[in-house]
């Protein structure tokens, strides 16, 4: 299977399966002297961590990571980095009625018809469960970031009809529920709804936000590289997202330029943006203003609810799908979107260290000092 790869300079490699004995990534890129431990890692991958709240499947796991390789006395030592995490509370027989049939918002007809065969335990490679590795490697991209003073923030912006309001906009508040909305009112509202619907044996969908502070200018490439475009193709690689926003995003096809454009004004001796409806990327790069994007999740698939079908004998059924599922995505998908992006901001810092020949020659010359 092809498409478990993804970066350039700092790359990751993601395996395991829903079922399987484990799940993992490995690392290939990242720097020596990233002092790094299991504990780092864990507390991003704790966030999307089944069983922690009764909006969330209740499949138990620890999802307790162990590194490998790549680390030694507490710091990367340049090579391949190997993590893992195994899987303990598989029920498998909880998905043996599904390989007669194809799950409505499921991968199971496309696998079946690319593959002609599928693991149909919970979905094998196509299973939320497949995030684990992208958590582990974000974690390391986010604290190699963090060397470089950038920052990212993301959350629930809504769930089904209830979005928060920002002139209640609590930072704090996003760790403090378990939807992870920055707003406490709003996050009341959106757990009433989500109880309605698992009530009616349905799902709820939403959206993630994300804010990027920190990014140097100039970051990202012109043309098919574009810093935005990588941003959506990360995001939108996620199970579950069918929707991808930057700065205004789809309210720009409303707006008039007068509107739209970020006019520019002097600040501390240096040029700066006066709005930023362009989300913090102009002509495919960083403009030095926070980069914001959204991320828009379809419903939980898989529900209790009758739904139409057809199985693999060509006989039209009615399916009600059993076994632990999330009524929501987003909450524990708030890290994943977080973790995707941060690796792609760190890909495209190493890539830009080779943008100016000054600079590279600057880099060189106080090595040989």
């Amino acid at each position: 299977m092809a498409g478990s790869i993804y970066g350039k300079l700092f790359r990751i490699t993601t395996w395991g399966e829903s079922h399987g004995k484990g799940v993992g990534v490995v690392i290939d890129g990242c720097p020596a002297g990233l002092a790094l431990s299991e504990e780092d890692v864990q507390a991003y991958l704790d966030r999307r961590k089944p069983g922690r709240s009764k909006y969330s499947t209740p499949r138990k796991e620890d999802d307790a990571v162990e590194i490998l390789s790549g680390v030694f006395e507490g710091k990367t030592t340049g090579t391949p980095i190997s993590m893992v995490v195994m899987n303990q509370t598989q029920r498998s027989s909880d998905y043996s009625e599904i390989a007669s049939y194809y799950r409505p918002g499921h991968a199971d007809y496309t696998f079946d018809e690319k593959y002609g065969f599928r693991d149909y335990r919970g979905g094998g490679r196509s299973s939320g469960r497949e995030t684990i590795g992208r958590v582990a490697a974000g974690a390391v991209a986010a604290k190699l970031l963090q060397e470089f003073g950038v920052e990212i923030l993301t959350y629930t912006r809504s769930i089904g009809p209830v979005e928060i309001d920002y002139s209640r906009f609590d930072k704090a508040e996003i760790a403090g529920n378990s939807l992870y909305m920055p707003d406490a009112k709003a996050a009341e509202q959106a757990g009433e709804y989500i109880e309605q619907m698992m009530k009616d044996h349905d799902s709820v969908g939403g959206m993630a936000e994300c804010i990027v502070t920190g990014m140097p200018t100039g970051i990202g490439e012109t043309v098919f590289d574009k810093l935005d475009a990588n941003l959506a193709r990360a995001v939108m690689s996620i199970g579950a997202v069918k929707g991808f926003e930057i700065g205004d995003g789809m309210a720009v096809s409303k707006a008039i330029g007068s509107e739209n454009n970020d006019g520019f004004a002097m600040k501390d001796g240096k040029a700066a943006k006066l709005t930023n409806h362009s989300g913090g990327i102009l002509g495919g790069m960083s403009d030095g203003s926070p980069i914001v994007l959204r991320a828009a999740f379809k419903p939980t698939p898989s529900i209790l609810h009758e739904q139409k079908t057809v199985n693999k004998n060509g006989e039209d059924i009615t399916v009600s799908i059993k076994g632990r599922h999330d009524p929501i995505i987003v909450p524990r998908a708030v890290v994943v979107v977080e973790s995707m992006v941060a690796l792609t901001l760190i890909d495209a810092l190493m890539e830009n260290m080779t943008a100016r020949v000054d600079r590279m020659a600057e880099f060189y010359q106080r090595i040989r000092e």
